[in-house]
């Protein structure tokens, strides 16, 4: 048995004179939620559709379960896509809806109503078979899509921004019971979102893609906490960000100097020199807010607060550091009640130098 199950190699794919897919290249894990992440226009529904068949590629290879599938059509792939609109059948009824694949396969009756009501079970809409979609609130809608794709047992599902539809209650609720369905069955998830947290909610791993490109490929973690470019962590989620000129450069560590404020310190990776010019990132919760000057090891850099947003579970500070330069800081509730600060207030903010990353401009 193959180790993945999906293989991408080079695949390219042009919508007239639009480079949709550029020479994309990777692999699916056999029994992972795998996520394409990327804003709009990114090629991710792209490659789905290559995957599922509905297109196929101008150049490269793609496989699935270790078998190329350049002369199989999409009704004989072992994937199985859940729609953004979930495409159900409105004047069937849940059974209906989720047996239709079976059906047209020709699977004898009494296994259609055993597999139909397992994948009920397993989406938790047991007792619901006779209901038709109008019925169904958004959230049991896209479960009945979920049984529908995963009643033909395939290989991969492939799902298209699957839970746009749903309002953030339901749409967090249905982040966590995706990746729950998708542990039980064992079958590899391929996900295309522009939504983050979802994306890092959901994935075992995550390809950022922009421009027909993927950009990066790793774990969340890895996406998050050490991203290649600019570009992936301003996606990935909020960063603070400044450019300087590295001045020093000691084992994993570089001094960097930076236009109206102290120098400050950064991890440093290998390939940077000293005189390049980067860009250091931190990220908003890695930021520690005081009245006083912290001790040595850190780096502090001094800021006006200009404004404090309440969410409830948090507190974000917009802070000015420079005429040309604002940062966020966000603290826990817990972090902000101990100490508030007022807005016009004169502060320091500070942050070790490993939460700081350096990427070359």
């Amino acid at each position: 048995m193959a180790e993945h199950s999906v293989e991408m190699r080079g695949v390219v794919k042009y919508h007239g004179t639009m480079l949709a897919v550029d020479h994309v290249s990777l692999e699916v894990r056999r029994g992972e939620f795998f996520s394409v992440l990327g804003p709009s226009g990114a090629g991710k529904t792209t490659l789905l559709r290559l995957l599922a068949g509905f297109e196929h590629p101008d150049e490269g290879a793609i496989s699935i379960d270790g078998r190329s599938m350049a002369e199989v059509p999409p009704n004989l792939r072992p994937v199985n896509l859940v729609f953004q609109s979930y495409a159900l059948f409105p004047h069937l009824t849940v059974f209906g809806n989720v047996a239709f694949g079976l059906e047209m396969h020709r699977v004898g009756r009494a296994e259609i109503v055993s597999r139909v009501h397992a994948a009920l079970d397993m989406v938790k809409l047991t007792g619901k078979a006779q209901r038709y979609p109008s019925e169904l609130s958004g959230g049991e809608q896209q479960r009945v899509a979920v049984a529908r794709a995963l009643v033909n047992r395939p290989s991969v599902v492939l799902l298209d921004e699957p839970l746009a539809a749903l309002d953030l209650p339901l749409r967090q609720e249905m982040q966590m019971e995706l990746k729950a369905i998708q542990q039980q069955v064992g079958i590899s998830f391929m996900c295309v979102t522009h939504h983050q947290e979802e994306a890092l909610t959901m994935s075992d791993r995550i390809a950022v893609m922009d421009s027909g490109r993927i950009l990066q490929v790793g774990t969340p973690r890895e996406i998050y906490d050490s991203p290649v470019s600019s570009f992936v962590a301003n996606f990935i989620g909020v960063s603070n960000t400044v450019t300087g000129l590295v001045r020093t450069v000691q084992r994993a560590e570089c001094s960097i100097e930076i236009s109206g404020l102290p120098p400050i310190v950064a991890r440093c990776p290998q390939r940077i020199a000293a005189g390049s010019r980067v860009t250091v990132l931190v990220r908003p919760e890695r930021l520690i807010l005081s009245r006083e000057a912290p001790g040595v090891g850190v780096n502090a850099l001094p800021a006006r607060v200009m404004q404090a947003l309440y969410s409830g579970k948090e507190t974000v500070y917009l802070l000015r550091l420079t005429e040309k330069l604002t940062w966020k800081a966000r603290l826990s509730s817990s972090e902000a009640e101990r100490e508030r600060f007022q807005v016009g207030e004169e502060i320091c903010v500070a942050w070790d130098p490993q939460e700081a990353l350096v990427l070359n401009e």
